[in-house]
């Protein structure tokens, strides 16, 4: 019937729900130093591979499988050499490592056709990251440096990779209370930052002569500092801290404050952004922060610290406008660029050529969604019961302008302490193409909007953390958008719990729930969590119980919170989807929760995913996910 919607609108048919739920065509692209070359990581099912081109010519240079892994990151190492970043679900039970996403490198020699695996081969190490990896042009050529965890000693030492073979040299001792570093240009640890969970104190070192020394430190639970990289010289490194006997920041959810320190004096300074950056940037051949880029209510949007750059980046806004760009790569010298563009269109990538004067299109994201069949995005505002005004968007069936009487999805959010954001949502969107409106809303507790809105959502789980959502159905209603006796509520990991919570805690504007990979008891949640990490305070149980509101490690308030202890309430049918890879939310929150209704005689639905993550990182289960979504929500809440 969604069919014929779409017809009736004078759209062609809509994409088969596969379209959405496909893993996009293109995983990363990357430029050379040069801007001569250009990498992409290619995607068909859930193989990958990498292609390397010449930018002038077109000719190839390289096409080959890299195997099922999911692949993080590309990066250059000089003009012949690629890093490539790569993590798969995997346990290693004989050294005591619970199945986790351990995260692997692999060096690739664009002459030799060889590729290497980083760490392989070194002596006591195991060939995973202990971290990332970092890439650096020093004096004495290209060279990548890794962490490896020394399974004799337990220790992480940052080690310098033989690129012709992987194998790792120790050339900084590091122990696992050392959670960053920072390398100068020559690949020298300037700085380090340590973390004890046990004493929850952290603190700062700074080189000094042959050796790191002390220069500050903070008793912190929770909202730890963090070493960010290098400053805007090699003598001086970027740490966000709450700093208020120095500065404050009320935009930052933490409190903290952009400062950059220098090494060699230990003097801090704020940085002098406009307005506090969600992520920094950094220049692709000096390797020192020129930028940064915050997240509004139309995109991503940058703000530059160094001229040149700033100069080139408004130049491509100009040329894109009412876009948003995005920032994908950038080679040396500034002159080519590759943004990225996913408002009204399901994503594109596009080489900006600042010699040539030219923008073309290098790769398309989903190439069978066309921009005719991407529904529009509108940012809302609403207020909710206490007052509060919460953001967001809402997600309109392609083709309608002005809406009216329409079914509504409550898509709600994973994190809690993360955001929805405008551009392409393949899950919006998927449900979108089927008739519904769809409210995403960025609930109190959400990332973005301040401490006061982040502070607003701490012990707000299944109180005003959800009826922010309900509010929002209220809202709509009230403007005539959508018919209130047709609303479903959807979600993942935390959205998950709160699709749930939607048919016990706050059940009357919902027909239906679908949760995937969602937390239905909260108690087993946080002690699963501390089970796991061996610790009853570590930091991550802080965090959970901070946010449930808990006082302590096995709290039985959590109970009146836990939708799997609340099943004889439950009105409304459910649908509970969980990949059996899951390595953040256990697949037995989801069994728990099913069990629970059984045994009270209500209507519920529970499909696995076998071989799936947390992330819905598989392409046939994430199409698996939307078929059973749109499959369930078509029988409870009808688009007609």
């Amino acid at each position: 019937m969604a069919m014929a919607l779409m017809a009736g609108r004078g759209l062609a048919e809509a994409p088969a729900l596969e379209a959405y739920g496909a893993a996009p065509a293109i995983d990363n692209v990357e430029l050379s130093p040069s801007g001569a070359l250009i990498a992409r990581v290619l995607v068909v099912g859930e193989k990958r591979a990498l292609a390397v081109s010449r930018i002038a010519t077109g000719e190839n240079l390289y096409a080959a499988s890299i195997g099922e892994n999911k692949v993080r990151d590309l990066r250059w190492i000089g003009e012949d050499q690629i890093l490539i970043i790569t993590s798969a679900t995997h346990g290693l039970p004989l050294l005591g490592v619970a199945r986790s996403e351990l995260v692997f490198g692999m060096v690739l020699n664009l002459e030799t056709k060889d590729i290497v695996q980083v760490l392989r081969g070194t002596p006591d190490v195991l060939a995973t990251l202990y971290g990332g990896a970092n890439v650096r042009r020093t004096s004495q050529g290209d060279a990548v440096f890794a962490r490896g965890v020394n399974v004799v000693t337990g220790k992480a030492d940052l080690h310098r990779i033989d690129l012709r073979n992987g194998r790792g040299r120790s050339v900084s001792s590091l122990d696992q209370d050392t959670d960053d570093y920072v390398l100068d240009a020559e690949g020298e640890v300037i700085a380090t930052s340590r973390y004890s969970e046990r004493h929850g104190r952290w603190s700062l070192h700074l080189r000094d002569g042959w050796r790191l020394r002390q220069a500050w430190a903070v008793d912190a639970d929770l909202d730890t500092p963090s070493l960010m990289g290098m400053g805007r010289s090699s003598n001086t490194v970027i740490v966000s801290a709450n700093r208020p006997d120095l500065s404050d920041d009320a935009e930052s959810e933490t409190g903290h404050v952009l400062f950059e320190v220098d090494v060699a004096s230990g003097a801090w300074s704020r940085l002098p952004f406009e307005r506090r950056p969600v992520q920094l940037i950094y220049h692709p051949r000096t390797g020192f922060l020129i930028g940064g880029s915050h997240q509004d209510e139309e995109g991503v949007r940058y703000e530059f610290l160094d001229a040149p750059a700033g100069r080139q980046w408004r130049a491509i806004e100009r040329a894109f406008p009412g876009k948003a760009p995005q920032i994908i790569s950038w080679a040396d010298e500034l002159q080519r660029v590759v943004v990225f563009i996913d408002t009204g269109e399901s994503g594109i990538y596009q080489l900006v050529d600042f010699d040539v004067g030219e923008a073309n299109i290098v790769a398309e994201a989903y190439p069978t969604i066309s921009a005719a069949h991407v529904g529009a995005v509108r940012s809302i505002h609403y207020t909710a019961a206490d007052g509060l005004q919460i953001p967001g968007y809402l997600t309109l069936p392609p083709g309608v302008e002005t809406p009216a009487n329409l079914p509504l999805i409550v898509l709600a959010h994973g994190g809690p302490a993360a955001r929805d954001i405008a551009g392409f949502d393949y899950w919006a969107q998927a449900l979108a193409s089927r008739g519904y409106a769809v409210l995403q809303s960025n609930f109190r507790g959400s990332s973005g909007y301040g401490r006061a809105f982040m502070e607003a959502g701490y012990g707000e789980w299944g109180r005003k953390m959800q009826t922010d959502l309900s509010d929002g159905v209220r809202w709509l209603a009230a403007e005539g958008v959508i018919d209130p006796e047709r609303v479903c509520i959807v979600g993942g990991s935390y959205g998950g719990y709160a699709a749930m919570a939607g048919v016990t805690i706050d059940k009357a504007p919902y027909r239906c729930a679908v949760s995937v990979n969602g937390v239905s008891d909260l108690r087993r949640m946080v002690n699963h969590v501390a089970s796991r990490q061996g610790a009853r305070n570590s930091y991550a149980v802080r965090y959970w119980n901070r946010f449930m509101g808990a006082a302590r490690l096995n709290d039985r308030a959590l109970d009146a919170l836990s939708p799997a202890m609340l099943a004889d309430d439950v009105d409304s049918p459910l649908l509970l989807i969980h990949g059996k890879d899951d390595t953040v939310v256990p697949i037995e929150q989801s069994r728990v929760m099913a069990t629970a209704m059984r045994r009270e005689g209500k209507p519920v639905e529970l499909v696995e995913l076998a071989g799936e993550d947390h992330w819905l990182s598989r392409e046939e289960t994430r199409q698996a996910m939307l078929r059973e979504t749109v499959r369930f929500l078509q029988v409870h809440n009808p688009p007609d």
